[in-house]
């Protein structure tokens, strides 16, 4: 998988530009190969520092996605090379797991971090690394079609992408059972939970376009409010469209908050399994986590519940080493095997259910590869 990034810059009656990113891999639902990542975070590097760029949108090819995450099947091959010894094999999993992901969580942040309005334009499935894309820009829309998940416990990796931050900001419990359900909401759920913004009509995608070319950028000194102002002019009222598809998790608000109280995993997964479910969508989500990685239920746990007090730049920087060591440990590689290169859809996971895994196994996920000067990320801003 390679993919491309399409670039374009409108311009707006004032001059003013408005850069265009499009992510363009679309066989593969527009997940994000190195390159693509490379691509994108220098032109947003760039268009930071043109004067004449006013705002980004961020948008994905075809109906079907926003993004549906990273390219795991080159990480797969990465973590599983036949030819190569063992430590061989080893270090060359580390060396590409590692450039991968700091490159990846650089651009997550340039976008959380960006000096100029950002427009994610979620349209269709917005997963994984897409939702790192989507959560970190200033203005964030959906539209009638939006699926959103971070369904990483099923491929034995874990809600990163700076999900320890971004599962911490939701309403207690919440993030939680996101991260061991690997749960699909929708529009209307991301909404109500202050994931998105704002709700517009797929179709409306060019007026969006052409609103932005023909605001006044040059006689305002706040260009956010120019763009929360387009947004507004286009936004779908979420109870009324017709449209839009009904909630789906905020009739479990509290049922899921009460589930996810306490400080035991194998409790908190019990009190999941018995939530009375009237419907395909909590059952979906209950099967999810019991097919899941323990270990993976175990990291977001300790996301959830130990580091809930970092800063962004150190979750990214906390992640960086989680990731990495979760390639090495031969979870995530199984995971991957499983789901999406044989697709026999039965992992062989390293403990068979959460009450079984060694918590020494989890300490050392969180054992940071690398002294703090000498970190890949060491320099994210604070």
């Amino acid at each position: 998988m390679v993919g491309t990034v399409n670039f374009q810059l409108l311009v707006s009656k004032s001059g003013h530009l408005i850069g265009v990113a499009e992510l363009d891999n679309q066989a593969s639902l527009n997940a994000l190969s190195f390159e693509m990542i490379d691509l994108l975070y220098h032109q947003l590097l760039q268009w930071q520092r043109d004067d004449m760029v006013s705002c980004v949108v961020l948008c994905g090819a075809g109906e079907k996605a926003f993004c549906a995450g990273g390219d795991v099947r080159a990480m797969y091959h990465a973590m599983s090379e036949d030819e190569m010894s063992e430590d061989e094999s080893h270090t060359q999993a580390t060396e590409f797991l590692t450039r991968y992901f700091t490159l990846e969580y650089q651009c997550d942040y340039l976008i959380h971090t960006y000096s100029k309005p950002i427009i994610a334009w979620g349209d269709g499935i917005v997963m994984g690394g897409g939702i790192g894309l989507y959560v970190g820009a200033s203005h964030r829309v959906l539209t009638e079609r939006s699926k959103l998940a971070m369904p990483e416990i099923t491929i034995g990796l874990y809600p990163d992408v700076g999900g320890t931050w971004f599962l911490n900001q939701l309403p207690q419990g919440i993030g939680l059972f996101l991260g061991l359900t690997g749960a699909v909401i929708n529009a209307p759920d991301a909404l109500a939970l202050d994931i998105a913004e704002h709700i517009i009509p797929a179709d409306h995608k060019e007026k969006l376009l052409n609103d932005l070319i023909q605001l006044p950028w040059q006689a305002s000194d706040n260009p956010y409010l120019l763009v929360d102002q387009a947004l507004v002019n286009l936004s779908v009222v979420a109870q009324t469209d017709p449209l839009l598809p009904d909630k789906q998790l905020i009739p479990y608000f509290e049922q899921i908050q009460t589930a996810c109280m306490g400080d035991d995993l194998y409790q908190i997964s019990s009190n999941i399994h018995g939530l009375i479910a009237n419907d395909k969508w909590m059952e979906r989500a209950k099967s999810t986590m019991a097919a899941g990685s323990p270990i993976s239920a175990h990291i977001c746990f300790r996301q959830v519940t130990q580091y809930a007090h970092l800063d962004l730049a150190d979750c990214f920087r906390l992640e960086l080493s989680l990731s990495v060591r979760c390639g090495t440990l031969g979870e995530f590689q199984e995971g991957v095997r499983a789901r999406l290169i044989d697709k026999t859809g039965d992992p062989k996971w390293l403990f068979p259910t959460v009450d079984q895994v060694d918590n020494r196994v989890i300490d050392v996920l969180f054992t940071s590869l690398w002294p703090d000067n000498t970190h890949p990320l060491a320099n994210l801003q604070q």
